[in-house]
């Protein structure tokens, strides 16, 4: 079955940097688009990036935009989110999800399923 393993969270200060990954198992990886979502306290999911399968195209909220770049590498059946100029406002539980197809994002309209455990950031000083 799909398993999706997170890592990567942790704290940061306002303006710095973080790496997730996103170890997948247990599909075939580079045929389907992947995503990343965050979750916080009092706010709901947000879909804050995508990538097609081959990676030509990527997707990103408003509210990452130019801050965060997101990344594959097929050959290792893992996902990446480079964060930086992290602010508070970024601070959640950070998940990656398949989509259904290679080139199509989950969003709130359609949601994907989260598989993960999720790993947390925390953007204090």
């Amino acid at each position: 079955q799909v398993q999706l393993l997170e890592s990567g969270g942790g704290l940061a200060q306002p303006g710095g940097s973080l790496r997730l990954s996103c170890a997948a198992s247990g599909f075939t990886f580079s045929s389907y688009a992947m995503n990343w979502a965050r979750s916080a306290p009092g706010k709901g999911l947000e879909w804050v990036s995508g990538i097609y399968s081959d990676g030509s195209d990527t997707y990103y909220a408003d509210s990452v935009k130019g801050r965060f770049t997101i990344s594959r590498d097929n050959d290792r059946s893992t996902l990446y989110l480079q964060m930086i100029s992290l602010k508070p406002e970024d601070t959640g539980w950070y998940y990656c999800a398949k989509s259904d197809t290679g080139g199509s994002y989950c969003s709130s309209a359609y949601p994907c399923p989260l598989r993960g455990r999720g790993t947390q950031v925390t953007v204090s000083s």
